[in-house]
């Protein structure tokens, strides 16, 4: 079943790759990466039929007109420049405490405390798969959030509930040996991790 699973994954590639070549180009990259106004306006009609469009039309057009004005800096001129820095300290601390957040760490060892947790050996890939679903749905909720409750919200939320269970479980997985029920205490502690990091992160 496992193989089949797995393989399941490239039905999407194959429809998409099919699918694909059907579709027609963004109206917004035909006028503004390909300068092509002829291609742009049959776009939008292709997208949005026939009518008056001349509002969105308008909006795309002014986008253009501060593309253009906008200069691209590279890498080494993004460092130098100061109006920036803060800009990039910011993403930088995001995109490093997403890494080092630990959740590849549980990950990693969830198979290990399913079957420390006395978990048939043929539930445990199964758990392990309703921790993936549920960092699914977790991201999906997020999406839902996000509009109420802002990023920023999101992003202390996520870390503070993701600390406090990591503490948890480390001492859950500390005293496994001397209390059964730690065990099941570890898992579902694995389990909310995984869903406050797709609510967080």
């Amino acid at each position: 079943l496992w193989p089949w699973l797995l393989a399941s994954s490239g039905l999407s590639a194959l429809v998409q790759l099919v699918i694909l070549p059907f579709f027609p180009d963004s109206p917004s990259y035909l006028l503004i990466q390909k300068g092509n106004e002829e291609a742009f306006r049959k776009a939008i009609r292709k997208l949005w039929g026939e009518g008056d469009h001349q509002a969105e039309i308008d909006d795309i057009m002014k986008e253009k007109v501060a593309m253009t004005s906008t200069k691209t800096l590279r890498v080494l001129e993004v460092i130098k420049n100061r109006s920036l820095r803060w800009q990039l300290y910011i993403l930088m601390t995001v995109m490093t405490t997403l890494q080092l957040c630990g959740i590849n760490a549980i990950y990693f060892y969830s198979f290990e405390v399913f079957h420390t947790a006395k978990f048939e050996e043929y539930l445990i890939p199964y758990v392990s798969l309703g921790v993936g679903l549920c960092e699914c749905l977790s991201s999906i909720l997020c999406s839902t959030l996000i509009d109420r409750f802002g990023r920023k919200v999101l992003l202390w939320g996520g870390y503070t509930l993701m600390c406090s269970v990591l503490a948890l479980l480390t001492m859950t997985l500390s005293l496994q040996h001397q209390f059964f029920w730690m065990h099941y205490f570890s898992v579902i502690l694995i389990f909310l991790f995984v869903v406050f990091y797709g609510i967080g992160p």
